[in-house]
C-alpha cells in the first residue's frame, strides 16, 4: 500500500501554506470524503494535523458507543451464560443480539468497512481488507443461524472484536499524533502579528500576511521575530534554537540578518522585512520536512512491499484453515473462528506504520536540531559512512583569522601594552592580520592611541610614532634583513602566521595569528573515529597550514591546495577504493562533488536551506553536528529495523496458533484475545518509534 499518495489527497490540495495564520483556516471546506482514513498515512502540516485530530476522536466515540452496546450484547449470549453458570430467558432473545450486533458492526465496524472498499479500489489489500473480511464472515454468519441456519452465533466474540480494534486504531492514532507534534512545533513558531512602523514613525499592529517585502516592523524584547529581515536599528541577542540548533544566543546588531521565528533576547529591534510567508527560512524549513517526510527511502518500499504480502499470505492461510478445519471433521463455528482470528492477527498494521512513523518522527526531530534532511534514504544511509571528506574552512575551522597568542620579550613593556601599540598601527587597515588584531584588541577593551608620521615599509610593514615611541609592526622577512634575533617560541605552529613588534629599534614581542580550530572539532573526530570513521580534509589552503591542522585533530589525511572542481576528483578516488563517502561543503562552490558523494552534507549555509545538490543540510557549521547526524542515522536505522522485526516476528509466532496447531495441546487462541495481540503490537511499534526522540543530542 502506498501510504504517501493518501498524503496528497489529503491536504495539499487545501492549504499551500500560503498564509501561515493557521488560525483562521477553513476546515470546513476540506474534502473529508479523499482523505485516507488509514494510518500509514501521518497527515502532517495544519491541515492534515486537524483531520487526524478529528478521526481521533471519532474512533473514540465509536469505541465508547459499541462498548456499551457489548455489555448487553455479552450478558445475552448463550455461551457467556453458560460460562458465568446463569440463565436469562428473554424472549426474542436472538433478535434483541441481532439487532444490537447489527449496530455494533455497521456503525462501529464503519471505519474498517470504508477502509476496505477504498483498498479494493486502489488494488491494494491491506489491513482493512482483512478485517473487514473477518468481522462480515462472522456477522453474516450469526445472522444466518439467527434465521435457522444450523449453528452456533458469535455475536459476542464479533462485537469485542469490532471495540478491541476500534480501542487499538484509537490509541494507536493518538500515539501517532505525536510524530505530526513535532512538526507542528515548527509551523506555530510564526507569531500572528507583527508591529509595523508607518512612514510617520507611529507603530501599528498588523496581520503577519498583510507584511510586504521592506516594511520597518518593530520587535519587543522576548518577542518572536514575524519575518526574516536586516535590522536597521538597535541590537539584541537573538535565540535561535529551534531553528537552528545552536544553543547560545547569538548577538545581532544593525546590518546583520534575523530568522523569522526566533526569539528576541532584551533588546528592542526595528527590522526591514526580507522574506515574507512562502519565502521565509522557516516556511523553506517546513515544506522540506514535509517533502522528507513524504519521501520513500529503501527502508519504507521494503515495508510496503512486506506489507502487502502479509495480506496475501494472511488470506490464503485464512481460507486454508477454513478448509483444513472442516475437512478434519470440525464444526463450521470452529473452522469459522479460526479463520476470523487468523485474519484479525495477521493484519499487517504494525508493519504498516514500523517505518513511517520514524521517517516521520526522525525527520521533525532532525530539523529542530539544525539538520534538514533533503534525502530520507542518504539519511538512512549514513550509518555505512565509512571515510568523512571536510572542506576544512569554517567547518573544522571557524572561517576567522584571530589572534592566538601574543607574548612580550620586553620586561619593560607588558604584553596588553604590546597589543595596544601595534593596535594604533593597524586600526585604519583593511588586512585580515590588521583585522584580527583589532577584533582582540576590541575583545580585552583595550583603549586605541593615536598614530602619528604613519608609513607603510614595503612588503614588510607598517610603522609610526605612538605615545613618543617608534612602532614597527613587521613580518618575519625583515627581522631576517635587519639580522635581529628572534624572540624563542614564536615560530611554535606552522598553522599560525607570526607579525613582530619592534619598539625604538627592538624586538619588543610578536602576535601571532591563525584561522583557530573550532573547539568542538576534536570531539566530533573522536566520535567518527570511534565509528570507525576516516576523517580526511580537502581545503584550498597551503600544505603547511593543512599538515598542521591536520596533525592538530589527528586527522587520516589531507588534500591541500585543492581547487573546488578538484573536490569531485578526491570523492571519486575514494569511491574507487571502495569507500562510502560522506563530503561536507558549503553547497555552493562544492555542489558538484556533494552530488557525487554518497551522502551530500551542505554546511552552514545559515539562512539559505536552498542547497540544491545536498543530501542533508546544517544549519550550523558545527562539525559535532555531523556527529550528531550520523549517530541518530544510526538510531533511526536501528529503531526502523526494531519495529520490522518486531511486527513480523509477531505475526509469524501468532498467526500458527490463530489457525490452531496448538488444538491438540488443548490451546485455541480467540477472535477477541487476537484482536488485543494485534493492537497491542501496534502500540509497542508506535511508542518504540518515539522513544527515538530521545537519542538524538547525546552525541
Amino acid at each position: 500500500m502506498d501510504h504517501n499518495e493518501h498524503h496528497h489527497h489529503g491536504h495539499h490540495e487545501h492549504h499551500e501554506h500560503e498564509t501561515m495564520d493557521h488560525g483562521k483556516m477553513d476546515h470546513t471546506k476540506m474534502d473529508h470524503s479523499k482523505m485516507q482514513h488509514d494510518h500509514g498515512n501521518i497527515p502532517m502540516g495544519m491541515a492534515g494535523h486537524d483531520h487526524h485530530k478529528m478521526m481521533i476522536e471519532d474512533f473514540k466515540k465509536r469505541f465508547w458507543v459499541s462498548l456499551i452496546l457489548t455489555i448487553p450484547i455479552l450478558v445475552l449470549s448463550s455461551m457467556i451464560q453458560d460460562f458465568f453458570g446463569y440463565s436469562l430467558n428473554v424472549p426474542y432473545n436472538s433478535y434483541i443480539l441481532l439487532v444490537l450486533s447489527s449496530v455494533v458492526y455497521f456503525w462501529g465496524g464503519w471505519p474498517f468497512l470504508k477502509g476496505f472498499t477504498t483498498e479494493i479500489k486502489q488494488k491494494g489489500p491491506g489491513m482493512m481488507t482483512l478485517i473487514a473480511m473477518a468481522i462480515s464472515v462472522a456477522y453474516f454468519y450469526s445472522a444466518a443461524t439467527v434465521f435457522g441456519l444450523k449453528g452456533m452465533d458469535f455475536f459476542w466474540e464479533l462485537a469485542t472484536l469490532i471495540v478491541i480494534m476500534l480501542l487499538g486504531h484509537w490509541l494507536e492514532m493518538k500515539s501517532v499524533l505525536g510524530a505530526s507534534k513535532a512538526l507542528q512545533l515548527l509551523v506555530s513558531m510564526m507569531p500572528a502579528e507583527a508591529h509595523r512602523v508607518t512612514k510617520d514613525g507611529q507603530i501599528e499592529d498588523v496581520k503577519l500576511e498583510v507584511l510586504q517585502k521592506g516594511d520597518i516592523i518593530m520587535i519587543k524584547p522576548g518577542e518572536k521575530v514575524p519575518a526574516d529581515g536586516i535590522i536597521e536599528e538597535g541590537s539584541s541577542y537573538l535565540n535561535e534554537s529551534m531553528l537552528t540548533g545552536e544553543s547560545k544566543p547569538v548577538k545581532k546588531e544593525k546590518d546583520n540578518k534575523v530568522i523569522g521565528g526566533s526569539i528576541n533576547g532584551n533588546g528592542s529591534l526595528k527590522i526591514k522585512v526580507e522574506h515574507t510567508g512562502k519565502d521565509s527560512y522557516l516556511n523553506k524549513v517546513i515544506k522540506l520536512v514535509e517533502d522528507a517526510q513524504k519521501a520513500k527511502s529503501k527502508m519504507q518500499n521494503f515495508s510496503d512491499r512486506a506489507a502487502k504480502w502479509l495480506t496475501y499470505i494472511a488470506l490464503s492461510v485464512g481460507f486454508t484453515t477454513l478448509a483444513v478445519w472442516l475437512i478434519a471433521g470440525q464444526p463450521f463455528v470452529f473452522a469459522l473462528e479460526r479463520m476470523v482470528t487468523v485474519m484479525v492477527i495477521a493484519c499487517p498494521h504494525a508493519l504498516g506504520l514500523a517505518i513511517p512513523l520514524v521517517v516521520a518522527i526522525s525527520t521533525a526531530v532532525s530539523a529542530q536540531n539544525g539538520l534538514l534532511i533533503r534525502n530520507r534514504t542518504a539519511f538512512e544511509e549514513s550509518r555505512k559512512i565509512t571515510a568523512l571528506l571536510f572542506d576544512k574552512t569554517g567547518t573544522l575551522t571557524s572561517g576567522v583569522f584571530g589572534v592566538t597568542r601574543f607574548e612580550s620579550n620586553d620586561t619593560s613593556i607588558s604584553k596588553e601594552e604590546l597589543l595596544r601599540l601595534a593596535s594604533a598601527l593597524e586600526q585604519t587597515s583593511e588586512h585580515p592580520i590588521a583585522v584580527g588584531i583589532m577584533n582582540k584588541v576590541k575583545e580585552l577593551k583595550i583603549e586605541i592611541p593615536k598614530a602619528e608620521k604613519f608609513n607603510a615599509i614595503t612588503g614588510k610593514g607598517v610603522e609610526a610614532t605612538v605615545d613618543g615611541k617608534q612602532v614597527k609592526v613587521v613580518s618575519p622577512g625583515y627581522l631576517k634583513d635587519k639580522n635581529l634575533v628572534v624572540p624563542e617560541g614564536a615560530f611554535s605552529s606552522k598553522a599560525e602566521t607570526v607579525v613582530f613588534i619592534l619598539v625604538d629599534e627592538k624586538v619588543a614581542g610578536y602576535i601571532a595569528l591563525a584561522d583557530a580550530i573550532r573547539p568542538e572539532s576534536a570531539d566530533a573526530i573522536k566520535v567518527f573515529k570511534k565509528n570507525g570513521i576516516k576523517v580526511l580534509m580537502a581545503t584550498g589552503d597551503n600544505k603547511t597550514v593543512a599538515k598542521a591542522v591536520s596533525e592538530e585533530l589527528g586527522l587520516d589525511g589531507y588534500f591541500a591546495e585543492v581547487l573546488p572542481h578538484q573536490k569531485v576528483e578526491i570523492v571519486k578516488e575514494l569511491q574507487s577504493k571502495g569507500e562510502f563517502v560522506a563530503m561536507t561543503g558549503d553547497g555552493v562552490n562544492d555542489a558538484p562533488a556533494l552530488a557525487q558523494s554518497d551522502v551530500g552534507i551542505a554546511v552552514g549555509s545559515g539562512t539559505d536551506v536552498a542547497a540544491e545538490t545536498a543530501d542533508i543540510i546544517l544549519v550550523n557549521s558545527n562539525p559535532k553536528d555531523i556527529a550528531n547526524l550520523i549517530l541518530f542515522g544510526k538510531a533511526t536505522y536501528k529503531k526502523m529495523v526494531q519495529n520490522l522485526v518486531w511486527a513480523t516476528a509477531y505475526n509469524s509466532f501468532a498467526i500458527p496458533l490463530a489457525a490452531g496447531v496448538l488444538y491438540s495441546a488443548g490451546f485455541v487462541l480467540g477472535p477477541a484475545v487476537g484482536a488485543v495481540f494485534m493492537s497491542l503490537s501496534t502500540i509497542i511499534v508506535a511508542i518504540n518509534a518515539q522513544l527515538l526522540k530521545k537519542s538524538i543530542g547525546t552525541a
